[in-house]
C-alpha cells in the first residue's frame, strides 16, 4: 500500500502544513508533468492564501528530499513528476512541446550493455529525444 502525504513528509523529515499537502497531493494526482505555475493555479483555486512563491518552496523541498523530479524539455520551463513513477523516457516535440513518455525494454537493456562494457557503475539516467509529434510534422 503506497505511503500517505503525511507519511511521506515525515518519513523525509519534511514539515506538514496544509498548504504543503494541498500542493503536494495536486501534484502527485498529476497525469502530466506539470509546470509550477499551473500548479499554483491549481491550487489557488482550492486555497487562495496558498502564493506562487510557497509552491516554488515546497517543490524545491520535495525535490530535493527526493520525491520529486525536475524536468527541463529544452523550453525553458521546469515541470515536476513523482520520483516514484515507473522510469520511463520522453519524446518532446520542439514546436508544441508535447512531451509523450515512453518505455522501451530494448533501449534499456542496451544501456546497461553500455555501461557493462565500459566497466560504468549507472546511478541514474534518462532519454529525452527532442523532434516534431505527428501533428507538427505536418
Amino acid at each position: 500500500m503506497p505511503l500517505t502525504i503525511k507519511e511521506l513528509f515525515r518519513q523525509k523529515g519534511i514539515n506538514l502544513t496544509s498548504q504543503r499537502k494541498l500542493i503536494a497531493e495536486t501534484l502527485l494526482k498529476s497525469s502530466k508533468h506539470i509546470k509550477a505555475e499551473e500548479l499554483y493555479q491549481l491550487v489557488h483555486k482550492k486555497n487562495s492564501k496558498i502564493g506562487l512563491a510557497t509552491v516554488y518552496r515546497t517543490l524545491q523541498i520535495m525535490k530535493d528530499r527526493g520525491l520529486i523530479e525536475k524536468r527541463d524539455f529544452g523550453d525553458g520551463c521546469s515541470r515536476y513528476e513523482d520520483s516514484k513513477a515507473m522510469h520511463h523516457d520522453h519524446l518532446i516535440c520542439l514546436k508544441c512541446s508535447k512531451v509523450i513518455e515512453f518505455d522501451e525494454p530494448t533501449i534499456e537493456t542496451l544501456q546497461m550493455e553500455v555501461a557493462k562494457k565500459n566497466r560504468f557503475k549507472v546511478l541514474s539516467h534518462r532519454l529525452e529525444l527532442f523532434g516534431y509529434c505527428n501533428h507538427c510534422r505536418g
